[in-house]
């Protein structure tokens, strides 16, 4: 990534954390919500990191989100994963809410997967993780 880019990067990155911590500290103190309200809402969020923190989730929410739609062959070889494990992700991924699948009929019968809303917020929210835990090592 040239200067200039991870310049621009940094900066709307910054702009972005300040509006979120501004954003919650009004909501703590306007909807005078206890930590310990806080905490459990903080708790329940703890099922999706478990499920991304999984190995080949983000990759998957990742190429759907730079190639938008992908069959499960091109899935399967764009990331080098094998049949069963893709399976297994997928159909996490979309019990969850994180991805869309589409069957095409016809011979041959085409299975299609896309990010739903959800999982393009998902991929959005993560990439200042990403970035940040990248940049900071």
């Amino acid at each position: 990534m040239s200067d200039e880019l991870r310049r621009l990067v940094e900066a709307r990155l910054e702009h972005t954390l300040k509006g979120i911590e501004e954003t919650l500290r009004r909501v703590l103190e306007n909807q005078e919500m206890s930590l310990t309200d806080l905490k459990e809402a903080i708790q329940s969020l703890e099922e999706s990191f478990n499920l991304l923190s999984q190995k080949w989730n983000l990759e998957i929410l990742y190429t759907l989100f730079l190639k938008s739609t992908v069959g499960f062959s091109g899935l399967k070889k764009i990331l080098g994963v094998n049949s069963r494990t893709l399976s297994d992700k997928l159909k996490s991924l979309k019990q969850h809410g994180y991805i869309g699948r589409a069957v095409e009929q016809g011979p041959p019968l085409r299975v299609q997967y896309s990010l739903t809303t959800r999982g393009r917020d998902t991929v959005l929210l993560a990439l200042p993780l990403l970035y940040y835990s990248r940049a900071r090592e």
